[in-house]
């Protein structure tokens, strides 16, 4: 790849915002992740990305997101740098603009864990090196296929099985399983309140890869058939101030083991954490034998192990 300095050819740059920046190739890399798992398990190097520096912006507080990504790095031969916007510029009124082209001249990735859509795009925008989203309010693609990767673990596909999401279907995790399942022709189902319906967008998106889509606020009967169960946190972090008002509009739409055992004998369940239980899931589920949560934790870091192998091409 051509580079000079530390600025890749604007034409050879990819980035990852959205599900779909990866629509041609999403399996790829999912395959590649559990190929360098593998690798590294069986003690083969990967260092892949030998003398590379990723610099990871947070506007929102994460475990899994900086650890994974940190670590995920330094075990492909580079390093990284965490970057809070209590110590960036970014967070003292320099532009978003400024600030993505200055990294871009440090930095060989950018990881960007973002409060608004807008502002990612924005950064992508003018970043002159790769942007990986680590979420932002609309989407939560690294996420997702991490969880499509733990699916293909176990299950040994993804074409044809049917994912049913309850919850907060308007949320990050909910439009990027839309276009991930869409993408991967997993058939999807969001079980949610009606005012948390996903954005339509996300939900025609989704209907154009061919699979089956469906927008429910039926809990009754709606597991049934999946092979994969999933939620995530009522009160995503923003949304503290409507908690009480959240819990009581989510009421009847925990996950629980009458749920669980309405779906097929080998379904499992997904979370992507921190759970609160007795709220979206009980432990009981969530620590339960058809859980792969902690596997899903594990496989943020090979996903993105791979996500930063591929778009740095």
């Amino acid at each position: 790849m051509f580079k000079e300095g530390n600025c890749i050819s604007p034409s050879m740059k990819r980035d990852l915002i959205s599900m779909l920046d990866v629509k041609n190739d999403l399996e790829e890399i999912i395959d590649l992740g559990i190929k360098l798992k593998k690798k590294s398990k069986n003690g083969e190097s990967i260092e892949l990305l030998e003398g590379e520096t990723l610099g990871m912006i947070f506007e929102k507080s994460s475990t899994r997101t900086r650890v994974s990504f940190e670590v995920g790095m330094t075990k492909l031969g580079g390093h990284a740098i965490f970057l809070s916007t209590n110590d960036i510029q970014l967070g003292r009124g320099e532009t978003i603009e400024d600030t993505a082209l200055v990294l871009s001249r440090y930095v060989d990735i950018i990881m960007y864990r973002a409060k608004s859509n807008e502002a990612m795009k924005e950064l992508a925008k003018h970043a002159t090196v790769p942007v990986i989203s680590g979420l932002d309010n609309k989407e939560h693609p690294c996420q997702v296929i991490t969880d499509l990767m733990t699916i293909k673990e176990h299950k040994g596909t993804l074409k044809g099985l049917n994912l049913v999401y309850m919850g907060d279907g308007k949320n990050n995790m909910a439009h990027s399983y839309l276009l991930g399942c869409g993408i991967a022709g997993i058939n999807v189902k969001i079980v949610s309140p009606k005012q948390y319906w996903p954005d339509e967008y996300y939900v025609e998106e989704a209907k154009r890869f061919g699979v089956n889509v469906e927008i429910t606020d039926k809990v009754e009967g709606s597991t049934k058939d999946a092979d994969i169960i999933t939620t995530d946190t009522w009160i995503s972090m923003g949304d503290e101030i409507e908690k009480e008002k959240r819990i009581k509009e989510f009421q009847g739409y925990t996950i629980d083991g009458e749920l669980m055992a309405q779906a097929k004998s080998d379904a499992v369940f997904l979370h992507c954490l921190p759970a609160y239980y007795g709220y979206e899931v009980t432990k009981e589920v969530a620590h339960g034998k058809q859980s792969v949560i902690f596997d899903e934790a594990e496989n943020r870091m090979w996903a993105q192990i791979a996500i930063m192998v591929t778009l740095s091409g």
